[in-house]
């Protein structure tokens, strides 16, 4: 009999359909039983040794909760139930399915996010960088199953290290490779990113968790790598080692098997190419691998970026790693095909949507001083002051990571064009709202427009990051400074030596800064929206909380 390897992940949810990622050690068939009578079947495909599959569930009904169970087997008879886990501590898995009453405001959405989770050390072992919120929100969750709890989870990027990996990872893969050759303590290839998702997902809370609140995940730069697709130059030189091309090949077939099918509707799986060739063959290995090496060639071949409705809530998570264009003078944050896809999305259906949350792990609005010497340092490394100073700024730009939107200026206006033209008329949402991490801290940046030509939405930049990681207070003081008034002037003395235009809008840090593991709770509910930020906090006798640091109304 087939046994449950990792999983099960709930992935969407809308009111009668469902789908549920799960990872076999054999083939077999997958299937979800719901106590209501709804289910779901999927065969396994095979992906370089290991065996997933997506299980769509129909038939369930809308506004509802109903408990699940997995089973595998190769008939309907030889299915044996392997979820939940034999004597497990935790409430059974359910699926809650959102009304369909034909109410504008019928439901109330309860959006959680965050970034950057190392995975935590086993139970009882000492934990370097604090709770893990996630780890502490699924506790929380499990003690009171009736009592709120998200409605969708927004991971949104470095759900793994590949390159910080944790010391039980590097023992295990000293026992399979010498470590001295490169890449070293990273990962190699695709065995060892799914070692990485088994750390990560195994962990008793969070595998929990991810089986009975739905998630839409995006990667950032250490899915595959610190800095990943920095600049041109670093690209060149990554190309010229012997093992890049393993680790970008692996990177992107794991994230798309681990990550990103499960971001997809069920409609856009019935019509994915990749999915159904992957499928049709018992080893798809090869079909996925040919797809990645086409995405790592040509961004265009493929997109990572996709739309979620919830009701009356538009989510657009925005691929900002493997979209752009490095080319110094051309430099974008997305492609022309990507950014047209941004724009279609969020000006589709005007009047159709309360509120607007764009997902892009890196943030739109940063401290004035960082925003500042991010374009600074653009200028340098396009030339502007010379050969020497461009040598310096691409060296400045890898060590200080400075990558942000803020480092692609003409795409920096372009989103704020797009925001401004999304958030505003007669029909305009009551919120837009610009969802990151990357930063290891939280706040809220909120624009303003010169004459008062901004949009008629609330706009706001919530930053929350990171799930599970921690931040040198070296750093903590760099970003509470760059928010200072001294480190506002400073920034334009940089942006004035790089002949830096100056931004078509200013903005003020309105909540923030905090500092440690994290999750922000978006509650919006017809035009209002409310914002919480809960903080994992360790309390005497051993025990792990989350502690509400901030709560306010936004509309």
């Amino acid at each position: 009999m087939a046994r449950l390897r990792l999983g099960p992940l709930l992935r969407y949810v809308d009111g009668s359909t469902a789908t549920v990622w799960v990872e076999t050690d054999g083939p077999c068939t997958a299937e979800v039983r719901c106590t209501d009578g709804a289910r779901g079947t999927a065969r396994t495909f095979q992906v370089a040794g290991h065996h997933y599959a997506l299980v769509p569930v129909t038939g369930l009904t809308p506004g509802t909760e109903t408990a699940y169970e997995v089973w595998l087997g190769d008939s309907a008879r030889a299915r044996a139930a392997v979820w939940p886990l034999p004597d497990s501590p935790f409430p059974a898995s359910t699926i809650h399915t959102p009304s369909e009453s034909g109410e504008a405001h019928a439901d109330e959405l309860r959006v959680t996010f965050g970034s950057c989770r190392w995975a935590a050390p086993p139970s009882g072992e000492h934990d370097p960088v604090g709770p893990d919120a996630l780890d502490t929100l699924a506790a929380r969750i499990a003690a009171d199953p009736a009592a709120e709890r998200p409605d969708v989870l927004l991971l949104l990027g470095d759900q793994v290290y590949a390159d910080q990996t944790s010391k039980a990872t590097q023992r295990w893969l000293a026992a399979r490779r010498d470590l001295a050759d490169p890449p070293g303590a990273q990962v190699a290839d695709y065995e060892e990113y799914a070692h990485l998702y088994y750390e990560s997902w195994l962990d008793p809370e969070v595998r929990w968790l991810l089986s009975t609140v739905p998630s839409c995940m995006i990667f950032d730069d250490h899915d595959v790598i610190d800095d990943w697709n920095t600049s041109a130059a670093w690209l060149a030189e990554m190309r010229t080692t012997p093992w890049w091309r393993e680790r970008i090949l692996s990177g992107l077939m794991s994230y798309w098997v681990h990550q990103h099918l499960g971001n997809l509707r069920p409609e856009e799986l019935a019509h994915d190419d990749v999915y159904a060739s992957v499928c049709a063959t018992p080893d798809g290995t090869d079909a996925l691998r040919a797809f990645a090496a086409a995405a790592d060639a040509d961004a265009k071949s493929a997109r990572w970026s996709y739309r979620r409705d919830f009701g009356r809530v538009r989510l657009l998570m925005v691929d900002t790693r493997a979209a752009r264009v490095l080319e110094e003078g051309r430099r974008s944050m997305l492609d022309a095909d990507e950014a047209g896809w941004l724009r279609e999305q969020a000006l589709a259906d005007p009047g159709a949507y309360d509120h607007l949350l764009i997902g892009t792990s890196l943030p739109w609005l940063l401290p004035h001083l960082i925003h500042d010497a991010e374009g600074w340092n653009a200028a340098l490394c396009r030339g502007e002051r010379g050969e020497r100073w461009a040598r310096f700024g691409e060296n400045l730009r890898r060590r200080s990571d400075l990558e942000h939107w803020a480092a692609f200026p003409s795409s920096f206006e372009a989103l704020t064009a797009l925001i401004t033209q999304a958030g505003s008329g007669s029909r305009a949402p009551a919120t837009v709202c610009v969802l990151s991490g990357d930063v290891h801290h939280a706040y809220i940046a909120e624009p303003s427009w010169p004459s008062g030509d901004g949009p008629a939405a609330r706009v706001l930049q919530l930053t929350c990051s990171p799930v599970h990681n921690s931040i040198p207070a070296s750093i903590r003081l760099g970003f509470r400074f760059g928010w200072s008034r001294v480190g506002r002037a400073l920034g334009r003395r940089f942006a004035r030596h790089g002949g830096v235009t100056q931004a078509g809008i200013d903005w003020r840090r309105t909540g923030g800064p905090w500092f440690g593991n994290q999750l922000m709770t978006l509650t919006l509910r017809g035009r209002s929206a409310r914002l919480r930020l809960d903080q994992a906090r360790a309390v005497r006798g051993g025990g792990v909380r989350l502690e509400t640091a901030e709560e306010t109304r936004l509309s």
